[in-house]
C-alpha cells in the first residue's frame, strides 16, 4: 500500500466575489521512501498542496491518507498531535529562531512530545551530524551562512524520525554552490534514512533529482516525467519515458 494516497483533492480559496481553485480533484499516490518534485508557475497549487500533505490545511473535497491514517478526518487536536510525529518542514526561508542556537533551534520540535531532556539531547546530537554541522550546535543564525542555515531547517525537519518531510523551495534563497549542497544532502537522506520527501521547487534542475516530477497546471497534475538520476549534474543522463502519475 502506498504511504500517501490523495484522492480527488479539491481546494478552493475566495477572494471578494472570486473563487480560486488552485487545486481540482488532484489524485496521486507516492510510495514509502520516494522522493517526489512538484513544479509550475506560481499560482498554480504546488504549495497549497504540500501544505495539504502536511495537514497544516484542509481540501474542501477528498482525501488524504498518511500511512493509513485519514488525515483529512482529524480533529484540529488529533491533527497537531499526528503532524508532530509524522510530518517534518523544510521552509525557504529556513525560519530559525534568531535568538536560539542551532542546537536550540532543532530541539525545538522535541519539545512538543513527551520525551526526557536526555533523549532529545541524544537525538538533536544526531540529526546535526547526518547534516555536518556539529560544530556550529551553539552558534545563532546571524552566524551561519544561508547554506548552513537551511542545513539547520533540515536538522529540525528530520529531528522527530518523520515518516515524511516536505520541502517548499528548498533552495530558493541560495546561491548555486549552496543550492547544490543542499539537494545532495536530500537525496542523502533519502538513500540512508529511507525518508519519503516531498518538494516544491521552480528549478528544473533541482527537480531533477527527485524519482519522479510532477507539474501542476490550472489545478490539475498534467505531467510526471521519470528520471534516473541520483545527484545534481551537468553531466546526468535522462530517461525520457513518459509515464502518466499513478492514481
Amino acid at each position: 500500500m502506498p504511504l500517501i494516497e490523495i484522492s480527488d483533492v479539491t481546494k478552493r480559496y475566495h477572494k471578494g466575489d472570486e473563487t480560486i481553485t488552485p487545486l481540482d480533484r488532484v489524485s496521486l499516490t507516492i510510495e514509502a521512501g520516494e522522493f517526489i518534485s512538484l513544479m509550475g508557475a506560481s499560482g498554480t497549487g504546488k504549495s497549497t498542496l504540500l501544505n495539504l500533505v502536511a495537514s497544516i490545511d484542509r481540501p474542501d473535497a477528498g482525501r488524504i491518507v498518511v500511512d493509513g491514517t485519514d488525515i483529512t478526518r482529524l480533529s484540529r487536536s488529533r491533527l497537531a498531535r499526528w503532524r508532530a510525529n509524522n510530518i517534518g518542514y523544510i521552509f525557504q526561508s529556513h525560519n530559525l529562531v534568531p535568538v536560539l542556537t542551532a542546537f536550540e533551534n532543532v530541539e525545538l520540535p522535541l519539545l512538543l512530545l513527551p520525551m526526557s531532556r536526555g533523549e532529545r539531547r541524544s537525538r538533536v546530537e544526531l540529526a546535526l551530524q547526518v547534516v555536518d554541522l556539529t560544530d556550529r550546535a551553539d552558534h545563532f543564525p546571524r552566524q551561519l551562512s544561508g547554506g548552513q542555515e537551511q542545513r539547520v531547517g533540515i536538522a529540525r525537519a528530520i529531528v522527530t524520525h518523520p515518516k515524511v518531510v516536505v520541502a517548499d523551495e528548498p533552495t530558493g534563497d541560495l546561491d548555486p554552490a549552496a543550492s547544490e549542497q543542499i539537494l545532495r544532502l536530500l537525496k542523502r537522506l533519502q538513500e540512508q534514512l529511507e525518508v519519503t520527501l516531498l518538494m516544491v521547487t521552480h528549478d528544473a534542475e533541482a527537480a531533477g533529482i527527485a524519482d519522479r516530477q510532477f507539474r501542476l497546471e490550472h489545478g490539475k497534475i498534467r505531467q510526471s516525467l521519470s528520471l534516473e538520476r541520483s545527484a545534481p549534474s551537468s553531466t546526468r543522463s535522462q530517461n525520457a519515458n513518459q509515464h502518466e502519475p499513478r492514481c
